[in-house]
């Protein structure tokens, strides 16, 4: 309280009991797979590029990871995301690949073409990430107009000129580049390919100015263990290191089917299973995302029946599974083949986001269109579907001039009252938001006051969803509660410092299932 001494009038300001409760966001996905390389945005903390990687476009994550690669279907995955609607995802790269050992190299080229490459250039340490530079130099005074200029070779790394060595030239002197090089550069040795009965005479610069990278060897793949997919929350790497990212509401693990295939082309389901499972456990475990998760490839109906009842038997309220794998283009070219099967599950993560944004998270995210989805591995029929929907597929099926449709909306919950996607997520956003926006209430003083005021401030944005069609109900009334009183905040619990709300919603439910009575009526006699 003010002390007041003195006559006049004071101005207070006096802190509302009501408090404005933002959405929490429903639309950020989470990536866990292979990239062409790793980001080199952070070599002091993260060497190996291996904690997420908040990117915002496609171009945004070419610049960090590089672009689409044979054997990564993550740059695929994300590129759909983004092409679907996605704006925001994070990058959680595990290597699944060592570097060759073998030196970088370089052919650096002749300004005469018919001298070809006279420079041949290479590592000292394998795998070096190095550059050189040459430029020309003004000839020596007194020097023959027909000799060579000399010209200056530098060695850079990290971006940083660490070795340079001027005035060399292909003459067979102290100056000749191969002997001033090779004797004194600790990162790098030269070999002259230049032949020695070339006629030089009249040449001005033997080599091209200019910039060239040393190129290393493409690296040798290795085999990734569910336990490296898993990762760790401390390392923060894999599956388990999203947890740094608290935003995050979908994950995807579109890398499984080249982890999963061996050498003999089989399909490891062991570890398939075990994959998602991992991160079946992390969405339960941070309770504000969800798993969207891919079939196993080449199953038809029946074996994916069976695959999801005997062998994977999974039951969550916090992952949704898709099937069949859809056909997109080949970036890579690969095998010479133009189109390539994919994981579905980057795409719909883009069509979960687009939902999100054009209706609400309350939408159910089906019958939609996928973007840039040419075929399907396997069409799947209405009556294969009743096969597949009571158990928790969410199918992708062909519609003629309705496009590549997403026909499915359900988790793999056994409960009920988590059977749509879009209620649980519903609540996500929910539990997410009230956790959030009520911090204020903390270490305040537990009395009518402050019960008051939390049920005005989640009164009026359970409101704002009810009138939004986030809720169900003719009124407010019958679309939700929030009790704060004396009855749900005992004496008992007030001496426990505790402050209890309860919170009730209804929520919408898609309708799954359109179904219209038709009859013949028959003409009554007059």
């Amino acid at each position: 309280m003010p002390t007041y001494t003195a006559p006049g009038v004071y101005v207070e300001e006096v802190p509302s009991s009501q408090k404005v409760l933002s959405a929490a966001p429903t639309a950020i996905a989470a990536f866990v797979g292979f990239t062409q390389r790793a980001p080199d945005d952070d070599p002091v903390n993260d060497p190996a590029g291996v904690a997420p990687r908040l990117v915002t476009s496609w171009s945004q994550f070419e610049k960090l990871y590089g672009g689409f690669s044979q054997g990564c279907m993550l740059p695929l995955s994300v590129y759909g995301y983004f092409a679907n609607g996605g704006s925001i995802a994070y990058i959680c790269r595990i290597p699944n690949a060592e570097p060759a050992g073998e030196p970088a190299r370089a052919e650096l080229v002749a300004a005469d073409r018919s001298l070809g490459k006279p420079l041949s250039i290479e590592s000292v340490i394998p795998d070096a990430l190095l550059s050189v530079q040459i430029d020309s130099e003004e000839p020596p005074k007194g020097a023959p107009d027909s000799d060579p200029s000399p010209f200056t070779l530098s060695v850079i790394e990290g971006g940083k000129v660490v070795e340079s060595f001027p005035h060399l030239t292909f003459g067979s002197g102290d100056a000749n580049v191969a002997t001033v090089v090779n004797k004194t550069s600790t990162k790098i040795k030269v070999t002259v390919a230049l032949d020695a009965k070339a006629d030089l005479s009249g040449q001005l610069d033997i080599l091209k100015p200019g910039h060239y990278p040393l190129k290393t060897a493409a690296p040798k793949p290795v085999p990734v263990s569910g336990r490296q997919f898993a990762g760790s929350e401390s390392a923060r790497n894999g599956i388990n290191g999203l947890a740094v990212a608290d935003d995050v509401t979908m994950v995807v693990v579109p890398d499984l089917i080249t982890a999963a295939t061996g050498v003999d082309g089989k399909l490891d389901l062991n570890l398939w299973r075990s994959v998602q499972t991992a991160l079946i456990s992390h969405c339960e475990q941070n309770g504000n995302r969800m798993a969207i998760l891919d079939a196993p490839p080449g199953f038809n109906p029946q074996e994916i029946k069976d695959w999801r009842s005997e062998v994977a038997m999974y039951d969550s309220a916090y992952a949704a599974l898709y099937y069949p794998w859809i056909k997109v283009d080949n970036p890579t070219g690969s095998n010479g083949n133009t189109e390539i099967f994919m994981p579905p599950s980057g795409h719909i993560a883009g069509v979960w986001a687009r939902t999100d944004d054009t209706r609400g998270v309350w939408k159910a995210p089906a019958n939609d269109t996928i973007r840039g989805v040419l075929d399907l591995e396997r069409t799947v029929t209405q009556n294969e579907q009743s096969l597949l929907n009571p158990i928790g597929i969410n199918c992708i099926r062909p519609f003629g001039t309705r496009g590549i449709r997403i026909w499915g909306a359900r988790t793999l919950a056994s409960d009920s009252d988590w059977r749509y996607i879009n209620v649980r997520r519903l609540f996500n956003m929910v539990e997410s938001t009230i956790l959030e926006g009520t911090q204020w209430a903390v270490f305040e003083p537990n009395d009518m006051t402050l019960w008051e005021g939390v049920k005005r401030t989640l009164n009026g944005f359970l409101r704002g969803l009810w009138s939004a069609g986030a809720l169900f109900g003719a009124t407010a009334d019958q679309a939700f509660y929030v009790k704060c009183d004396a009855e749900t905040n005992p004496p008992e619990s007030i001496d426990e410092g505790k402050l209890v709300v309860e919170v009730g919603i209804a929520p919408v439910k898609p309708a799954e299932f359109v179904v219209f009575r038709i009859s013949q009526q028959k003409q009554g006699a007059s």
